[in-house]
């Protein structure tokens, strides 16, 4: 196996800093220190992965003496993706706590649908009830001007007949 020596002592440095960052409380430190002890370990299964070679396609002049083995990269691209996740998982983390320490139980006011639900039937029927205030003022006028031409139509019962109505009606 040839390795270059570079690799070694630079995933060696890695792991070293990495680990000695992740002993820190702070979850930025962590996600730094985790970021740097998993590109060592992706260098570590690139060092162990042997000398180059071709690729594991056969054909017609290809012998298996000469295909390089696919099964380091295969482990390497998996060591990536956990490593994506598990970052993405840390940033969360890190957001939370954010969160958390800067807005309190204040910015954590999340509402369930039923209550957003709720809110909103209280909203519209807040404004229902607004406009039907503008609507009894209007009610309540034309019922008073109502009054007002029963009142009129009220005297002119109660006004005596003419000469000329008593002499129809004799």
């Amino acid at each position: 196996m040839n390795a270059s020596l570079t690799l070694i002592v630079l995933m060696a440095l890695m792991y070293g800093t990495g680990v000695y960052v992740m002993l820190e409380r702070s979850l930025t430190r962590i996600l730094i220190g985790f970021l740097l002890v998993g590109n060592a370990t992706n260098l570590l299964i690139f060092i162990m992965s042997g000398r180059s070679g071709a690729s594991p396609i056969i054909d017609d002049g290809t012998t298996g003496a000469e295909i390089v083995d696919p099964v380091p990269q295969v482990l390497m691209l998996t060591a990536i993706v956990i490593n994506f996740g598990v970052t993405a998982f840390i940033l969360a983390l890190i957001y939370r706590s954010w969160w958390l320490s800067n807005l309190g139980d204040e910015g954590d006011d999340v509402m369930s649908d039923e209550d957003e639900e709720d809110a909103i039937s209280a909203d519209q029927a807040e404004q229902f009830h607004a406009g039907l205030s503008g609507d009894d003022a209007a009610v309540l006028e034309v019922l008073e001007e109502d009054a007002d031409h029963d009142d009129d139509e009220h005297d002119l019962d109660h006004v005596d007949p003419s000469e000329r109505d008593r002499d129809v009606m004799r």
